[in-house]
């Protein structure tokens, strides 16, 4: 789960599909359709968090892709001695301010360990947390489930896509996979059987 919600964070940096980078994030509307997305994966790190009625406003949005930029910089290293994404050549944080950022987001919302016991059901540990605006909320959650995956094995799997203008990071699924998807995978031998003619000539 942490790595689904943090690989969908710095997804939201991705191939436009004519050669250059979008970034889904760039506005109100495109954060409110993401936290849509999303909503599943942030109610396990935060129960009571549920995407805005109306869209979010401008700090939120800037905290937000604050958080992205940290991640992004997170996963980069985590990829190294590979090269990081295209996007991030010359947008990383140095790994201590990213490692702060992050510790400071998942820090501003205390949380505590609840009980819940049904008469009909067993008993289940649910995390519970003060109450906070949305902003805090937000990437208070975002920054655990971040904090969880580098943590974790499944940080070992992750590459950055190396295909022709794609710019995701992964998690490697088994020894063989060298990209983030098929596409990517065709794309990559399109351009070496490209590149190969060109030499040849």
């Amino acid at each position: 789960m942490s790595g689904q919600l943090t690989l969908a964070l710095a997804g939201t940096i991705r191939h436009d599909g004519n050669g250059g980078v979008t970034d889904d994030l760039a506005d109100a509307p495109g954060l409110a359709r993401w936290l849509r997305e999303q909503a599943e994966p942030l109610r396990h790190y935060d129960h009571d968090l549920a995407p805005p009625a109306d869209l979010p406003d401008e700090q939120i949005r800037l905290d937000v892709v604050a958080l992205r930029r940290a991640v992004r910089t997170l996963l980069a290293r985590a990829v190294a001695p590979a090269p990081p994404s295209r996007a991030d050549h010359s947008s990383l944080l140095t790994p201590a301010d990213a490692v702060r950022h992050l510790n400071d987001a998942a820090g501003r919302l205390p949380t505590s360990p609840r009980l819940r016991w049904p008469d009909d059901a067993a008993p289940a540990l649910t995390r519970h947390s003060a109450p906070a605006e949305l902003r805090i909320r937000l990437t208070a959650a975002l920054a655990r489930a971040a904090v969880d995956f580098l943590a974790s094995p499944a940080r070992e799997r992750l590459r950055a896509c190396p295909a022709p203008r794609c710019v995701r990071y992964f998690l490697q699924e088994n020894a063989r996979q060298q990209w983030c998807k098929p596409s990517c995978g065709n794309r990559a031998r399109v351009a070496r059987h490209y590149h190969r003619h060109q030499a040849e000539r």
